[in-house]
């Protein structure tokens, strides 16, 4: 009887692990509501060398620490490293994507594991970081089994669908292909037609759907055949289960079944990162015991607005990077001229006039029914300057404003040119590319009031001002990335890759770590432990640099396997 093979193996111990994942949720599930029933409950706490008596926390806990410590590594190995590699190569439509998400099922569920098998006390009772892992193990389970589905019929539709190509035509669009392969794919896809070479626009102008007169290439499908024989899409090709699956699933599924778990495919794609990036924050929060009771309030308002920048800086890395460069957002000029152009300023300018607009009504929760103190007020008059910031950076970005503020000038002035004068009435080059300062402004003046904020302990007070003074750190660097353009607008179509922007990206990716750890409780569990500010500073630092260099790791894989994909000329995989 013939062993099975290394790939079958593989794919059999991930679906295990994957359903072991899923199946203890139940039991594990019991024993947290038990321990969740009781109304008011009791931290365990303990007494430190000073008589000082501090919760009991799991990061205090002696017994079972080995476990925790291994689950801890296994879902940084797998939210951290091993998801983004595969979102990157399910955005780019790679055949290998499926091998990543299992891999990362197999990780992620043997984490979940020792943390089942965890046997102590329940020290934090009803965290969310419980139930939110639970439904993002789910989530990652379910787009596992649409991808395998999407795969095996969208293999059923590509069997047979080869069109003779002429010499002609293969010419065309080698010329095409080599022209592209100078340009950096980017990191998100969402639009664009068009700019990528395995579009449709691109490939009505290469394939030819009907015969030719010119010499046909008899070869063409063998050929292809065998340059895939070893980069099947399938994990198990040859196997029992993968003929099963073949012969099973197309069948199964209609096509307007498949086009909405292709939506959700695409969906889970865009923001698992996010929800991962929730997920890890919920649970340092309960490893250290934070936030519990009234306190939690301080720990959202620190944890959302520290991620918030956090995530802007990994945009604004992911920008430099060559993201979204299809629709002119990599500081370059938008390859398709067509439809109405949203810019990255209008859209960051959105963020800050949504955040004003909002939060406006939640700084006074954690002193709800009672009177408004001045700091109260700070923090009202920060959200209106976020308010009427982001409007005025909207404003800004409005050709429809910039054209009526030059009405004036053009009905005075316009009669009276010829023709042979009709350049100077042409827009500056300067119009061309959005420059507005105005979302940098609102993050230098929110970096200069938290860097001298006064805060109840040195160690507080010190943190705040390490994160304020980066986001004016930030600031500077964009303005600076404005001044570089205004001299020098972009005119090509790749990214401009200003210098600036990665520190730009480091400060607001640094700025907005510190900024979660600010919190009060952080701050306290700090000096309880006899550590300073610049323990975190530090620690933040090397974070941040490290990840910095990883986001651009993976954003280049996404172009290696976008170009891997598109080795083939007779191919088409539509990328979403």
């Amino acid at each position: 009887m013939r062993s099975p093979s290394p790939k079958f193996v593989t794919f059999t111990s991930a679906i295990l692990l994957g359903l072991t994942s899923v199946a203890v949720a139940h039991g594990h599930d019991e024993d947290m509501n038990m321990n969740m029933g009781e109304s008011s409950i009791t931290h365990p706490t303990m007494t430190s060398g000073a008589n000082v008596t501090l919760p009991e926390t799991y990061f205090r806990y002696g017994e079972h620490s080995a476990l925790l410590a291994a689950h801890i590594f296994l879902m940084t190995i797998a939210w951290v490293f091993i998801l983004p590699i595969g979102v990157m190569l399910s955005i780019s439509r790679s055949r290998y994507n499926l091998l990543v998400q299992f891999v990362f099922l197999a990780v992620n569920g043997a984490g979940v594991l020792l943390v089942t098998i965890y046997n102590g006390p329940d020290l934090y009772p009803n965290n969310a970081h419980h139930k939110l892992g639970w439904i993002l193990t789910w989530i990652t389970g379910a787009q596992a089994v649409m991808g395998v589905i999407s795969a095996y019929t969208r293999r059923k539709d590509d069997r047979g669908s080869f069109i003779p190509v002429s010499t002609q035509n293969i010419e065309q669009h080698q010329r095409i292909h080599n022209m592209n392969q100078a340009q950096i794919y980017r990191f998100s896809n969402d639009s664009g037609q068009g700019t990528e070479p395995n579009t449709e626009s691109l490939r009505s102008q290469s394939i030819s759907s009907t015969h030719s007169d010119d010499p046909q290439l008899p070869d063409v499908r063998r050929e292809h055949e065998e340059e895939d024989q070893d980069e099947k899409m399938s994990l198990m090709q040859g196997s029992k289960v993968d003929k099963f699956l073949s012969e099973k699933i197309p069948g199964l599924v209609s096509g307007r079944l498949l086009r909405v778990f292709q939506f959700f495919y695409n969906v889970i794609d865009r923001v698992i990162l996010i929800l991962g990036f929730v997920a890890m924050s919920t649970g340092i929060v309960t490893y250290g015991g934070f936030f519990i009771g009234p306190a939690v309030f301080n720990g959202l308002a620190h944890f959302i607005k520290g991620g918030v920048f956090f995530w802007y800086g990994i945009l604004t890395i992911g920008r430099w990077a060559g993201c979204f460069a299809d629709i002119g957002w990599a500081w370059n000029i938008k390859p398709d001229k067509g439809g109405r152009r949203i810019t990255a300023e209008f859209v960051e300018s959105f963020l800050i006039f949504f955040y004003g607009s909002t939060n406006v009504f939640l700084e006074h929760l954690t002193a709800w029914g009672e009177k408004w103190s001045a700091q109260d007020l700070e923090h009202i008059s920060i959200t209106v300057m976020f308010f009427g910031g982001g409007l005025c950076g909207m404003l800004i970005e409005s050709t429809r404003i910039r054209s009526l503020l030059n009405v004036t000038k053009f009905s005075q002035i316009h009669p009276s040119y010829g023709s042979e004068e009709s350049q100077e009435l042409q827009e500056p080059k300067s119009y061309a590319f959005p420059m507005n300062p105005i979302p940098a402004l609102v993050v230098l003046l929110l970096g200069l009031m938290m860097s001298s904020h006064h805060q109840e302990s040195m160690v507080a007070t010190m943190i705040h001002s390490q994160w304020g003074t980066l986001l004016v750190g930030a600031a500077f660097a964009r303005t600076a990335t404005y001044i570089l353009f205004y001299l020098s607008p972009p005119a090509s179509v790749l990214p401009g890759r200003p210098p600036t922007e990665l520190i730009t990206a480091f400060c607001l990716m640094a700025g907005g770590m510190i900024f979660m750890a600010s919190a009060r409780d952080l701050t306290e569990a700090m000096e309880a432990n006899g550590l300073d500010a610049m323990f975190i500073f530090t620690v933040s630092m090397g974070v941040i640099t490290f990840l910095m260099a990883w986001i651009i790791v993976v954003v280049a894989i996404k172009g290696w396997a976008v170009r891997r994909e598109n080795r083939s000329v007779f191919t088409y995989r539509q990328v979403a």
